[in-house]
């Protein structure tokens, strides 16, 4: 269920699955960050954050806003990225909301942004039509248990278990 094009830009292909990588969730909502969206765009962070700071008034806390002291430490043990102070980020990361990263394209004017925002605005669509599709096939589970009796539960519960997204194993 990945998007079949990849978009072209003027220098290089993006394959959609790497937007959708970089697609997080933080605070129940699914963000990108500054880093990743600079890499995107082919510009520096510090950049992209200062064209961003010229506008903050173009992106409310509803499309924009910083990680706190404890997310980026998760996101640093997640994701295995440098500490502050080895070289790393010396300033926590910002997160765009779908609505910051369709701002953005209002404030970087190059045609890679452009098309950037294109597919990341196409990822974003395809992420929420898979999470529907996800409670339309739970609300239809739970109408089909509810007309068949005890003998099939353990089928219900097994196709359960297999719509839960997988869990990571633990290092030790």
């Amino acid at each position: 269920s990945r998007l079949k094009s990849q978009i072209v830009t003027s220098n290089s292909t993006i394959p959609p699955e790497r937007i959708e990588r970089q697609i997080l969730r933080v605070r129940a909502l699914n963000v990108m960050l500054d880093a990743d969206l600079a890499d995107l765009y082919e510009d520096e962070t510090k950049s992209l954050n200062r064209a961003v700071q010229r506008n903050v008034s173009r992106f409310p806390a509803d499309f924009m806003f910083q990680l706190t002291d404890e997310e980026a430490a998760a996101l640093r043990y997640q994701f295995g990225t440098s500490n502050e102070g080895r070289g790393g980020r010396r300033y926590r990361p910002y997160a765009f909301t779908e609505q910051g990263v369709a701002m953005l394209s209002s404030v970087l004017r190059s045609p890679r942004a452009v098309q950037v925002n294109i597919a990341i605005m196409r990822a974003f669509v395809k992420l929420r039509e898979i999470l529907a599709s996800h409670h339309q096939l739970a609300r239809k589970l739970e109408e089909m248990e509810s007309h068949y009796d005890a003998q099939f539960r353990a089928v219900f519960d097994a196709i359960r278990e297999l719509m839960q997204p997988p869990q990571k194993p633990r290092r030790r």
